[in-house]
């Protein structure tokens, strides 16, 4: 099994930059692509960008410009760096792991926006 766990959540004022980390572990991993969602209060859960393991890179266009997404192979970690945050962003924010064994989703990470 493959724990995931995403970190660097907090409260940023609008205009504000946050950066998440997602850190897959376990035992014989071999994590493939790795993807960054997130759910706002009352709304569906949606894809916000996905890194494979060759360094291959898809950001969703509402948040092209803003979000980057990366990763460290060797660290099985990838990272969300959000950028000129607005009110919108307000959701909690979940990391997708592909491995070998199967696909794992971490308990995701509270990313608030207010002013």
């Amino acid at each position: 099994q493959v724990h995931v766990v995403e970190l660097g959540g907090g409260l940023v004022e609008p205009g504000g930059s946050l950066r998440l980390s997602c850190i897959a572990s376990g035992r014989n991993l071999f994590v493939g692509a790795m993807h960054w969602y997130r759910q706002p209060p009352g709304k569906q859960r949606e894809r916000l960008a996905t890194v494979a393991r060759g360094g291959w890179t898809d950001v969703v266009d509402s948040v092209k410009g803003r979000f980057t997404v990366s990763r460290d192979v060797p660290k099985n970690t990838a990272y969300l760096e959000m950028n000129n945050l607005k009110l919108e962003d307000t959701a909690l924010y979940y990391c997708k792991v592909e491995d070998y064994s199967g696909t794992y989703w971490g308990q995701g990470t509270q990313v608030t926006v207010s002013s």
